[in-house]
């Protein structure tokens, strides 16, 4: 499918070697990089912070995808923007008003975007589809790589797709989730644009080879 960009999430990758894990899916054919961003509170884990997202800015040359699964984003976004972040997404049960929470990260200079957990009803989200750049559909709860991905979610996957194409052009629909080379292609299907997987490549003997089968699986 024309468009589609494959965003590997480093959350599976080898820490001990992360500037060449970061390199090698740049160098597979990745068109962005990935990064999941968990306190410990809303989300039971704890992962990395603005440090760590300006590490892989100077190590990559393709852009930074950051997903915030923090309860306070409006204190923390500026310092991830500032360490590199070209996309933030962020949840909208994490702060009083996401409106102003997503116009405030434009207004920073990064790019916007919206997640929708598999139980969060779309009716809770769109009126926030005006301040966004991106919409960050979940097919897995946040918190932990390697989880089973959920089918459920490509019906409401499709409903985001039809909102975007009636009135909201521009806006990407990102897919995170138990995404692999075997579900790619009903994820593109249900409108996805952008395709975050982390053990799907990280966790395969050849990430060219894998990001390959991807793109193929959805040609």
């Amino acid at each position: 499918m024309p468009g589609i960009k494959i965003a590997p999430s480093i959350l599976s990758a080898d820490f001990s070697r992360l500037k060449d894990e970061i390199q090698a899916v740049e160098s597979a054919g990745a068109d962005w990089i990935h990064v999941d961003v968990m306190d410990g509170h809303f989300v039971p884990n704890i992962t990395i912070g603005p440090v760590v997202v300006e590490w892989v800015r100077k190590v990559t040359t393709i852009a930074v995808d950051v997903h915030l699964m923090i309860t306070d984003p409006d204190k923390y976004a500026p310092e991830f923007i500032k360490a590199g972040a070209d996309w933030l997404s962020i949840h909208p049960d994490t702060c009083t008003d996401p409106n102003t929470t997503l116009r405030k990260i434009r207004n920073l200079g990064a790019k916007a975007s919206i997640a929708v957990n598999p139980d969060v009803p779309l009716s809770k989200v769109v009126g926030c589809f005006d301040n966004v750049d991106m919409i960050l559909m979940m097919t897995v709860f946040p918190g932990f790589g390697g989880q089973a991905f959920i089918a459920d979610v490509l019906k409401k996957i499709t409903e985001v797709r039809k909102v975007i194409d009636a009135g909201r052009p521009g806006v990407l629909i990102e897919v995170d989730g138990g995404i692999k080379t075997d579900n790619i292609a009903a994820v593109v299907q249900a409108g996805g644009d952008v395709i975050v997987s982390g053990s799907g490549i990280f966790k395969t003997p050849s990430y060219a080879e894998t990001i390959r089968q991807m793109r193929q699986a959805v040609a």
